[in-house]
């Protein structure tokens, strides 16, 4: 089969199936009926020969040969798209287009809100999708066009991908203010390591916190992992627990949820912010724009926590 036989809306029919995982999603995504986007798949299928996604308890899942298709097929509706942007590159109408942002929730919790004004102000219309990512598994994501764009503390060390630093981290505590004395600013390393800890990571045991305690042949006690910051108010309040934490999420928790913010008595190495993204995305003015919002975001100060 050659092209001149195939119709190439197909391909968008193909991208929303993909992305939604559901045809009545995909449907009204493409504003056209389920029964076209049926029909749509059953002619995707005779395409490629193969069933492409199969029907599971949470939707239409991708077929392993559906997976190896996607970057190919987004790849070249993205260059259709750059060469309608050509044509009117100041068009502000963006409806039906959207980005797709990579970040830890920790980013998320912290910037989420000022990333959505930002790119609102210079892409009116443009949806924006927060997708969870880390710095050991961006690069894939990027790369197999998961993700447009990305924010983590490094990871895109990979010859295909540019990046740019945004800002430097660090490390805060977080408390029930319930658990410190009246007037106190800051607990000691004696009263740090003598509590007890919840730990936010991917892994669940161990942290940058044990490294750095380690060092000073330390140790503490962990109560509790969680995988989620936001999941932290919950943990924390009523409790003596200490949570050791990046300090944009520290201090935005802190801010939404009356835990107290103090200063990490520990020693531990500041990090880079970076924003990522292919090289060969910055072909796109709309990649462009967003990352143009997202640098300008960045500049903007956090409210101070209490």
């Amino acid at each position: 089969m050659n092209i001149t036989q195939v119709d190439l809306n197909l391909l968008k029919t193909f991208e929303a199936l993909h992305d939604e995982s559901s045809a009545s999603r995909a449907a009204l995504r493409l504003g056209v009926t389920q029964s076209a986007i049926s029909a749509g798949l059953r002619r995707l299928r005779e395409v490629y020969g193969d069933p492409l996604f199969v029907r599971t308890g949470r939707g239409l899942a991708p077929t392993l040969r559906a997976n190896q298709l996607k970057p190919v097929i987004s790849e070249a509706l993205d260059r259709c798209r750059q060469s309608l942007a050509m044509v009117n590159p100041q068009n502000p109408d963006y409806q039906g287009r959207s980005v797709v942002l990579g970040l830890s929730d920790d980013f998320e919790i912290a910037y989420g809100r000022r990333l959505m004004d930002a790119i609102a102000q210079r892409l009116p219309r443009l949806r924006v999708i927060f997708r969870q990512t880390h710095s050991q598994i961006v690069a894939s994501a990027l790369l197999d066009r998961t993700l447009d764009l990305a924010i983590t503390a490094g990871g895109f060390a990979q010859s295909r991908l540019s990046r740019q630093v945004l800002t430097e981290g660090d490390y805060r505590c977080l408390v029930d203010p319930g658990s410190l004395a009246p007037g106190t600013d800051g607990i000691s390393l004696d009263e740090f390591v003598a509590r007890e800890h919840v730990l936010v990571s991917s892994g669940g045991f161990i942290g940058i916190t044990d490294e750095g305690l380690a060092a000073l042949g330390l140790s503490r006690q962990v109560c509790a992992s969680t995988s989620h910051f936001a999941a932290l108010p919950f943990l924390l309040k009523g409790s003596r627990a200490v949570a050791t934490i990046p300090g944009h999420a520290a201090q935005a928790i802190a801010e939404m949820s009356g835990l107290r913010m103090l200063p990490c008595p520990l020693a531990l190495p500041r990090y880079p912010v970076e924003l990522g993204w292919r090289t060969q995305a910055q072909l796109d003015p709309m990649v462009l724009k967003v990352r143009e919002a997202i640098v300008a975001s960045f500049t903007w100060p956090l409210p101070s926590a209490c």
